[in-house]
């Protein structure tokens, strides 16, 4: 396997670069403080081709394979966690699942519009009392002449209020049942479709996380995702891919704080030297580096096993495992080598530190990681 940055992800880390000294990095403080989502940045980025990154041309996408995705979301997320989240989920859940499991009509009528990003992307598994335990969703559709009808709470929803269209999983069998969850396609204006409570969270706070509220919503059966039933074996091949974008956001996440942390350390000066010339901070970034290291090659093992269409689950799991714990560690040490002024919103590091727990918990916690690994490891 040769990992060397092809041209095209040098292109591809040179366009986002150059994008965002001027429309990201000026405003980012700004978008945290204020929680505000910045939807125009988003219709910026699709017109670059970086929120179809895989949908094929022929829908109006990039058509590029999962190493150049792990590009632009690490890149990304170098600059800002919560856009890089919010990339990630219109790209590899939303969009993603009409690609893989849509019908050709469905695709030429969402995918285009999804990759340009004139409607951004939602995408609904999660509810207040299912997280890890999916198959106890509260969440139903019941088929009403040649209608589904579907009542019933999502959320922590990236773009629960803002998106323009949802992939929904609903309960349409038995509770508990692998085969009772249908998947559907809901736009947003649909009567008996809202968003609900915006969360005020931690990190993140520029990507927005909110409920979505299904009333009586009823949509056509043209609107449903492959067949009655796949709802949820369509979402644990989705959630392969996602995990490999949570795998791309935190290895952002943590070369971001790296990055900053490596240049503070040769400019602070401390007992007439830089304090990266003190073994207590050098050897921080050392172990910052190797595991940062360790972290991209699990996660280019596993966006290279995608894109050829092997099976991911395992490496997938493990990518999403590993990385985002190292996003973590390596915000905290990196705050620690900033020290006072790594806990002022002066420095970058306090937001790469706070924006990286959530890695460890979406689409999956780390416990939940263990367990695919485990059962995986097992078979």
């Amino acid at each position: 396997m040769n990992f060397e940055p092809t041209e095209t992800q040098q292109q591809i880390t040179q366009v986002i670069r150059d994008f965002g000294k001027i429309h990201m990095q000026p405003y980012v403080l700004e978008w945290d403080e204020n929680q505000t989502f910045p939807a125009h940045l988003f219709k910026q980025l699709g017109e670059l081709g970086l929120m179809g990154v895989l949908v094929p041309e022929q829908y109006g996408g990039s058509g590029l394979g999962y190493l150049e995705y792990v590009t632009v979301i690490s890149e990304i997320a170098k600059i800002c966690g919560a856009i890089g989240l919010s990339v990630a989920a219109h790209n590899s859940l939303c969009t993603g699942h009409i690609l893989q499991f849509g019908s050709e009509a469905q695709k030429q009528r969402y995918l285009p519009k999804l990759a340009s990003a004139e409607w951004i992307g939602a995408w609904g598994l999660t509810e207040p009392n299912t997280g890890s335990d999916a198959m106890n969703m509260k969440c139903v559709a019941h088929k009403d002449g040649d209608e589904w009808v579907i009542n019933g709470t999502k959320c922590w929803i990236t773009h629960g209020k803002s998106g323009d269209v949802a992939v929904v999983i609903a309960r349409t069998g038995n509770v508990r049942d692998s085969h009772g969850m249908t998947a559907f396609v809901v736009e947003r204006g649909t009567p008996g479709f809202s968003g609900g409570k915006k969360e005020n969270k931690l990190g993140m706070r520029a990507s927005e996380t909110a409920e979505m509220i299904f009333d009586n919503c009823r949509i056509p059966a043209a609107n449903m995702l492959g067949n009655e039933g796949e709802g949820f074996i369509q979402s644990m091949k989705v959630l392969d891919g996602g995990r490999i974008s949570i795998a791309a956001l935190s290895l952002g996440i943590a070369k971001g704080a790296y990055e900053a942390a490596l240049k503070y350390a040769q400019e602070r000066h401390q007992f007439d030297k830089p304090i990266a010339s003190f073994q207590g901070i050098s050897f921080k970034l050392a172990d910052m580096a190797t595991e940062i290291m360790a972290a991209e090659l699990l996660t280019m093992q596993a966006a290279d096993t995608k894109t050829r269409g092997g099976a991911v689950t395992q490496q997938a799991a493990m990518a999403k495992y590993y990385a985002s714990e190292v996003a973590v560690k390596t915000a905290n040490d990196a705050v620690q080598i900033f020290g006072g002024y790594g806990y002022t919103k002066d420095f970058p590091v306090e937001k790469f530190y706070r924006d990286a727990k959530l890695c460890t918990i979406g689409e999956g916690t780390s416990e939940i990681q263990k367990l695919v690994i485990a059962r995986e490891a097992l078979k």
